[in-house]
C-alpha cells in the first residue's frame, strides 16, 4: 500500500511540474507576441509548435478572439490552473482516501 501512495503522489507532482512548466511556455509566447521575433530562430519556431495547437483547438471551439485580441493563451492558463488547482488534488485524494 505505501508503494501505491508514493506512486500516486509522484505522478500527481510529475504531472503538476510538467503543467507549471507549460504554463511558463505559454506565457513566453503569449509576450512573444507584442514583438516580431524572428520566425526563423529555432526558439520561436520551438514555441510556436509546442503553443498553437492548443491555442488553434481553442480558437475552433471557442471564440475567443475579441475585438481583435487573442485570449486563447488566457483561457489555456485557466485551463492550466484549473487542473493544477482541481482536477489533480481530486484524483489524489480520491486514490488515496487516507492522504491529507
Amino acid at each position: 500500500m505505501y508503494a501505491w501512495t508514493n506512486l500516486i503522489i509522484f505522478i500527481a507532482q510529475t504531472l503538476d511540474g510538467l503543467l507549471t512548466l507549460y504554463l511558463y511556455v505559454v506565457i513566453i509566447a503569449a509576450l512573444m507576441t507584442w514583438i516580431e521575433p524572428n520566425p526563423y530562430n529555432p526558439i520561436v519556431r520551438f514555441l510556436y509548435s509546442v503553443t498553437e495547437p492548443v491555442f488553434q483547438w481553442f480558437r475552433e471551439h471557442i471564440p475567443v478572439v475579441m475585438g481583435g485580441i487573442d485570449f486563447s493563451p488566457l483561457i489555456v492558463i485557466i485551463g492550466i490552473q484549473l487542473i493544477q488547482r482541481v482536477v489533480i488534488p481530486s484524483a489524489v485524494h480520491l486514490l488515496i482516501p487516507a492522504y491529507t
